[in-house]
């Protein structure tokens, strides 16, 4: 009887964990959403990950030419807590939030189509773990 109720344990905890979890991430990605402002539309993604430490995430989107796009990530629910770069597909370095005093948004004019790489880490002198969202949004 005992075998049977660990695992059943183990699942319901789990369970309760990731919802939490998807919880904080809802949370994070509306106070991210406030970086928007109505000029701005939604690619309709919203990236998520959960980060512990010195993990990076790594989300990979295609930006069209002739566009100008809004990058907000965000970690908790102050601003400064998540460092994002934005590299090329050769990983050259296009933009780093770490030049801009942690901004939690930043505007890209692209004249080109273009794919690339946002990679997100936690500011460890703010915190040790959490939620990072990337918004992406573009002008109309």
């Amino acid at each position: 009887m005992t075998k049977r109720i660990f695992p059943f344990f183990i699942f319901i905890s789990l369970c309760i964990f990731s919802t939490d979890l998807v919880a904080q991430c809802d949370t994070i990605a509306t106070v991210c959403s406030k970086n928007f402002s109505k000029e701005y539309l939604s690619d309709g993604q919203e990236y998520r990950a959960l980060l512990i430490e010195e993990q990076t995430a790594e989300f990979h989107l295609t930006l069209y030419g002739g566009s100008i796009y809004r990058f907000g990530a965000c970690s908790g629910l102050t601003n400064g807590n998540l460092i994002f770069n934005v590299l090329d597909e050769e990983r050259n370095p296009i933009f780093s939030n770490a030049d801009h005093q942690l901004s939690p948004y930043w505007d890209f004019e692209v004249n080109s189509t273009l794919d690339v790489i946002v990679e997100a880490n936690l500011n460890l002198e703010k915190t040790s773990s959490g939620c990072a969202v990337l918004l992406v949004g573009f002008k109309p």
